[in-house]
């Protein structure tokens, strides 16, 4: 990991509060030609640390009001098992994410649904029939306190 520079960082900082900003916007708000801003925004874009540029959906505007954070434990750790589970998990459209976790559990999933039976069905019908899962605990969200947020660059 190498060191951000401030102008790397002033970049970042304005490309997460907006990723739609045009160049020369961003080029604007940190203090660069339009040129320089490019090169440094294709730098970061290259070298990994601008991973991609997505819009935010409100899940319940698009049908899948339910979040539902599941953590799953398997029964052991062989690598067979735990590729199997990561392959199954990243082909599953209604995983949004999915995270090797320490701790009480081994992964942790953020799971969208249309509703409480079509995420039982989930848990049924796919979740369960993976090989090697021995647990899953679901957590449901109420409310979003606090979305996404920019890192603290």
């Amino acid at each position: 990991m190498r060191s951000l520079e401030s102008l790397e960082i002033r970049i970042l900082t304005e490309l997460q509060k907006n990723g739609r900003l045009t160049n020369q916007d961003l080029a604007d708000l940190v203090g660069l030609s339009p040129s320089a801003c490019w090169r440094r925004v294709r730098s970061l874009e290259e070298e990994g640390v601008i991973k991609n540029y997505q819009a935010r959906v409100a899940g319940a505007k698009v049908g899948f009001p339910e979040t539902i954070f599941a953590r799953v434990n398997l029964e052991k750790h062989s690598d067979n098992l735990v590729q199997n589970f990561e392959d199954a998990i990243t082909n599953q459209p209604e995983v949004i994410e999915c995270f090797a976790t320490s701790g009480d559990s081994d992964y942790l999933l953020r799971v969208v649904a249309s509703d409480i039976s079509a995420y039982d069905h989930f848990i049924q019908k796919f979740l369960l029939k993976i090989e090697g899962v021995s647990q899953v605990r679901s957590n449901f969200q109420l409310r979003e306190v606090k979305g996404l947020s920019p890192y603290p660059l």
